[in-house]
């Protein structure tokens, strides 16, 4: 397909997201609208925001690498995905977030849990964490779709770095959280078409049987490259050896970073606070699951199966055919699909990133002038619409700059960290407030303390992905991490901070309680 073309389908598309994004701002009124839409959002609307919210590019270029290099494991991590990402998140999470925060009239995550708790340090701590940790995850993202249209259009990543931020920017400061959520539906439903034929035109062009592909694909298990064999791979149909570097890797740092984490990420929960009903949240259920099984499991499906097309073809496997795991699915994408779809798979790629970027963006306005502004500025209890667009603005251009700085590979990994640390440090608090009476403040702020501190320091010291880039461990004591024995530096910080963070609440919280 010419640039011309591409060029005009790429306008036509942005069109589209300027449209919804004004049809937000022109139903914008006040700050409560901003955040939270009036708490009357359309359930059909929320479940597709939701997911694409959840689904970035990482989900399908870098995870879509990894099932295409490692196999059929990481399917894991769509059924986690949408059972503890859409099941547990809507039934036993959403249908209590929704009634604790119209009760206590909260439109951040920050205030859900620093109103409930009675403590102004819970909302700040939460704001602060959001506000300056946020930014990298939304930097991965940004970098991501920016190569992609590096790629494509060939011109510089500065260039195309900038293009892509402004447009984001464009319709997240002015829409506010509907025009946000108008967009992401609209990108949501380009993904699932993508996604489903995706799917179906590789069993058309293999003409293979859902059985007969994976019986093929496991019957090359002896194709496996040596170096991964080194790691436990055992072909693309079977899990890794337990226990060996690579189940390390995809057990607890992708499957459990990410399927947990998920309950637990600020841009995922205001969603639940901004339908009418209980009855509206259910409907949500459905259309969550139905798209998450659909975009995440088509592309590690295909990824995985991508296999047989590149033995077919190259007569090598899909990691030996290109190097960079990250590039496997342009590579396929480029090679077994009608030229025309490429086009349509760059809208995909691109809606992936803006969808979720907008909602990280909207959080971090949100955090800087719904939860952290007040209290800067006393004088001023309530948060105005144009304070929370300063925060937006704000957010992104530390975003920008951060993406100048990281490395490459990072976006798979940087999501997953990010989940991770999610997880360890708003979870505990954030369940026990939903479900357990007796949890104290003292106890949940001891909690956040402890979830992200273990966090950092086992991400320093402890786990080896990010202790020996970063360096500071073998600056400070000559050594990569601290504990240099078999599995301990392959095990994700997860495990570390997740489990003394639950254990810190319910013990402070017990001791801390009034007679």
């Amino acid at each position: 397909m010419d640039t011309l073309t591409l060029g005009l389908i790429v306008l036509l598309y942005l069109f589209v997201i300027a449209f919804l994004g004004y049809l937000g701002y022109r139903s914008t009124k006040s700050a409560s609208d901003y955040l939270l839409g009036g708490r009357q959002m359309n359930p059909i609307v929320m479940a597709l925001s939701y997911g694409a919210t959840f689904i970035s590019a990482s989900a399908i270029v870098g995870f879509g690498g990894v099932a295409a290099t490692f196999g059929m494991g990481i399917q894991w991590l769509c059924l986690l995905n949408m059972f503890m990402g859409v099941i547990v998140a809507f039934i036993f999470f959403g249908r209590r977030t929704r009634k604790l925060g119209q009760q206590y009239q909260s439109r951040t995550f920050a205030q859900l849990l620093g109103t409930h708790y009675n403590s102004k340090a819970i909302q700040l701590f939460i704001a602060a964490v959001i506000f300056i940790g946020m930014p990298l995850y939304a930097a991965v993202v940004m970098k991501g779709g920016a190569v992609f249209i590096e790629r494509l259009f060939d011109i510089e990543l500065h260039v195309a770095l900038l293009i892509f931020t402004l447009v984001v920017a464009g319709y997240v400061i002015t829409g506010g959280i509907k025009g946000v959520m108008y967009t992401d539906a609209f990108q949501a439903i380009i993904m699932f078409l993508c996604m489903l034929f995706l799917l179906f035109w590789f069993y058309k062009t293999m003409d293979l049987t859902f059985v007969e592909a994976n019986e093929q694909l496991g019957a090359i298990a002896d194709k496996v490259p040596e170096r991964f064999k080194a790691l436990g791979h055992q072909g693309w149909t079977s899990m890794p050896v337990t226990g060996s570097p690579q189940w390390y890797t995809l057990v607890t740092s992708l499957i459990m970073g990410v399927g947990i984490g998920c309950l637990a990420q600020p841009q995922l929960v205001v969603r639940f606070m901004m339908v009418e009903s209980t009855r509206q949240l259910n409907r949500g259920v459905l259309i969550g699951c139905l798209f998450l099984i659909v975009t995440v499991g088509a592309i590690y499906h295909v990824g995985a199966l991508s296999n047989l097309f590149f033995l077919k073809t190259h007569g090598v496997v899909a990691s030996e055919a290109i190097k960079d795991m990250d590039k496997i699915i342009p590579l396929y994408i480029d090679e077994a699909m009608p030229k025309w779809f490429g086009a349509l798979f760059m809208l995909c790629i691109l809606s992936a990133s803006m969808s979720t970027l907008s909602a990280q963006f909207h959080t971090m306005g949100g955090a800087f002038g719904a939860d952290m502004f007040p209290h800067l500025m006393p004088k001023r209890k309530d948060s105005s619409t144009a304070v929370v667009r300063m925060g937006v603005l704000f957010a992104i251009i530390v975003s920008y700059v951060v993406c100048y700085t990281l490395s490459d590979g990072i976006i798979a990994r940087g999501t997953a960290l990010f989940m991770g640390i999610c997880a360890a440090t708003f979870l505990p608090a954030y369940f026990c407030a939903l479900y357990w009476p007796k949890a104290t403040k003292q106890g949940a702020l001891a909690s956040l303390w402890v979830g992200v501190s273990a966090s950092l320091f086992a991400m320093l010291f402890l786990h080896k992905a990010e202790a020996v880039p970063i360096g500071l461990c073998k600056w400070m004591f000559g050594t990569d991490v601290l504990i240099e024995t078999y599995p301990w530096f392959m095990v994700d910080p997860i495990l570390f901070a997740f489990p003394l963070a639950s254990i810190t609440i319910v013990v402070v919280s017990l001791a801390t309680q009034k007679r």
